[in-house]
C-alpha cells in the first residue's frame, strides 16, 4: 500500500517555514509596520489633544464644570420629564426650584454671613500679627496653665519658621483667591448645563458614531457608558456629602458659638469636593480661625471635628458613594496634589474624576486587547486541526 502524501506535504511545509521567516526584511525595516504606524498616529493625536487642552484649559474647565453640574441635576430632570411630558419643561422646573432655594437661603443667611465675612476680613490681619508675635500663644497658655518651657519651645519654633509660614500662607491665599477671578462662571455654568441636560444622550450617541470599525464603535460606546455611570454616581454622591458637611458644620458650630460659624460651614462643604485633602484643610481652618479669634472651647470643637470625620468617612461615604470610583486613597491624594499643582484649586477639584476616567479607559482597552487575543487564539486553535485534516 503506497504511503499517504499528507505527511510529505506537511514536512515540506514545515521545512519552508524557517525559510519564510528568514526572508523577512532586516531589523530597521521591520520597525515600520502598519501596527507601528497606527501607534505613532494615535500617539500624535493624543499629544495634539493634550496640547489643545492645556492651551484652552480655562474653557475646558468651564465646560467640565457645566457637565458635572448637569450630572447633578440629571436625576431630577429625568424624574420630572415623564409627568411634564417634555424634557425642556422638566429642565425649566428644576431650574425654577433651584433658583427658589438659593433665593430663600440668600434672604435667610445673607445678613449674618455678610457681617461675619466683613468682620473676619477686618480682624484677620490683626489676628495673624498677634499669632506671629506670640501674643495669642501666651494668652492661650495662661488660660490653660501651660508650663513656661512648653510655651517657649513652641514660640521658638514659630519664630524660627516665621518666614516659611508666611510664604505658605501667602501661597494658600493666592490659590484660594484665584477662583474669585472666575466668578462670572457661576452664570455660565448653569446656562451651559442646560444644553448638556437637553442633548446629553445625542452627544453620547454621536461620540460612538465617530468610529467606522464596528469593534472600535463597541469599545467607544462601552467607554461612554462606563464614564456616564461613574460621573453620575460620583457627582451626586459628592454633592450629598458636601451638603451634609455644610449643614453639620454650620449647625454644630453655631450651637457651640464658634466665631465665624457661617463662614466655616460653607467652606467645609466646598472643600468636601476635594477628596482626602479637602476635609483635612477644612478641619484645620475650623480649628485655626477660632483659635486665633480667642475661642475658649477648643476641645469641644476638636471632638466634634474628629467624630464628624469618623462618621463621614466610615458611615456616610461608604453608604452614599459605594464603589463609584474604585480608586486607591493614595492615588486620590496623588491626583489631588498633581491637579492642584497643574491648575490650582480647579485642578484639585476635577483631578479625581479625571483619574477615574483614565482608569476606565485603561481597563476597557486592556479588556478589549485580552478579548482580541483570546479570539485570535481560538481561531488559530480551530485552524490547526482543519489544516492537519
Amino acid at each position: 500500500m503506497p504511503p499517504s502524501p499528507k505527511p510529505d506535504a506537511q514536512l515540506i511545509a514545515r521545512r519552508r517555514e524557517p525559510i519564510m521567516q528568514d526572508a523577512r526584511p532586516p531589523f530597521p525595516l521591520r520597525l515600520w509596520h502598519w501596527t507601528t504606524a497606527r501607534v505613532l498616529y494615535t500617539s500624535a493625536i493624543i499629544i495634539l489633544i493634550l496640547y489643545l487642552v492645556r492651551a484652552a484649559r480655562e474653557t475646558f474647565t468651564l465646560f467640565l464644570f457645566a457637565i458635572l453640574f448637569a450630572y447633578f441635576l440629571a436625576p431630577l430632570v429625568n424624574r420630572l420629564e415623564k409627568p411634564l411630558r417634555s424634557r425642556i419643561a422638566a429642565i425649566g422646573a428644576v431650574y425654577l426650584l433651584l433658583a427658589g432655594v438659593i433665593t430663600g437661603l440668600i434672604f435667610l443667611l445673607a445678613p449674618t454671613l455678610s457681617e461675619q465675612t466683613r468682620d473676619l476680613a477686618v480682624k484677620l490681619p490683626e489676628l495673624l500679627n498677634r499669632a506671629s508675635s506670640g501674643e495669642l500663644l501666651q494668652a492661650f497658655a495662661q488660660k490653660h496653665h501651660w508650663p513656661a518651657d512648653r510655651v517657649n519651645a513652641i514660640q521658638s519654633i514659630l519664630q524660627n519658621h516665621s518666614d516659611a509660614l508666611s510664604t505658605i500662607g501667602a501661597d494658600i491665599g493666592r490659590s484660594l483667591a484665584k477662583p474669585a477671578t472666575h466668578i462670572w462662571w457661576l452664570l455660565l455654568i448653569p446656562i451651559l448645563a442646560i444644553f448638556f441636560l437637553k442633548d446629553g444622550e445625542k452627544i453620547a450617541a454621536n461620540i460612538g458614531g465617530i468610529a467606522s470599525d464596528p469593534e472600535d464603535r463597541i469599545l467607544i460606546n462601552g467607554l461612554t457608558a462606563d464614564v456616564n455611570v461613574m460621573l453620575g454616581s460620583y457627582i451626586r454622591s459628592q454633592m450629598i456629602l458636601a451638603l451634609l458637611t455644610l449643614v453639620a458644620y454650620s449647625l454644630v458650630l453655631s450651637v457651640l458659638r464658634v466665631p465665624y460659624a457661617l463662614i466655616l460651614g460653607p467652606l467645609a462643604g466646598f472643600l468636601e469636593f476635594i477628596p482626602v485633602v479637602g476635609p483635612a484643610i477644612a478641619a484645620l481652618c475650623a480649628l485655626l480661625i477660632p483659635a486665633l479669634a480667642g475661642y475658649s472651647h477648643m476641645l469641644l470643637l476638636l471632638a466634634f471635628i474628629a467624630i464628624w470625620r469618623l462618621l463621614q468617612d466610615y458611615v456616610n461615604a461608604p453608604r452614599i458613594m459605594g464603589k463609584s470610583l474604585e480608586i486607591n486613597p493614595l492615588l486620590q491624594i496623588f491626583a489631588v496634589l498633581a491637579g492642584g499643582e497643574i491648575a490650582g484649586v480647579v485642578g484639585a477639584l476635577v483631578s479625581v474624576p479625571v483619574a477615574a476616567i483614565l482608569r476606565i479607559i485603561w481597563r476597557r482597552m486592556h479588556q478589549n486587547s485580552r478579548d482580541q487575543s483570546s479570539t485570535s487564539y481560538r481561531q488559530s486553535s480551530i485552524a490547526q486541526p482543519a489544516a492537519s485534516d
